[in-house]
């Protein structure tokens, strides 16, 4: 199992940073792998994920928020029904300063063996580093304006 975790703090109230994150459909703006985070079915809980993997493979699966706090945290897990073969989740926590706002991305991901655990574990590869590029084109956005 692949983990990372990275904190950093944003020029931004929270509350601004959590309605960014709440829909999980602006990831593939700070998340590279990430093609499409969309709600499925009309609900705000359940989101289905494309990602691009090696060779111009995509893996996909659907994830569902299980822990939200307001202004203050979000957890989401990939479902098991969505046969995806790979089981991955994360959590982001906003802890609010006044005027900034500390931004805490938790991510975790296991891939199963054999061939697609293989092109799992490509696509995953590295996951600290790419954690830490994402939240900080995340900072770049929010300190940027152009999300408010």
């Amino acid at each position: 199992m692949a983990t990372a975790t990275h904190y950093l703090e944003v020029n931004a109230p929270a509350a601004e940073c959590y309605r960014w994150w709440r829909p999980l459909t602006h990831l593939p703006q700070i998340l590279d792998d990430v093609e499409s985070v969309e709600p499925k079915d009309g609900s705000a809980d359940v989101t289905h994920w494309v990602v691009d993997g090696p060779l111009g493979k995509k893996i996909e699966w659907d994830a569902k928020i299980i822990d939200e706090e307001q202004d203050r945290k979000i957890a989401w897990t990939s479902l098991e029904e969505s046969n995806n073969h790979v089981e991955t989740g994360g959590a982001v926590r906003f802890d609010d300063h006044g005027p900034k706002t500390g931004v805490e991305v938790s991510l975790h991901v296991e891939t199963p063996a054999g061939a697609l655990g293989d092109l799992g574990a490509k696509l995953f590869a590295d996951p600290q580093k790419k954690i830490e590029k994402a939240l900080q084109e995340f900072k770049q956005l929010m300190e940027s304006n152009t999300t408010r």
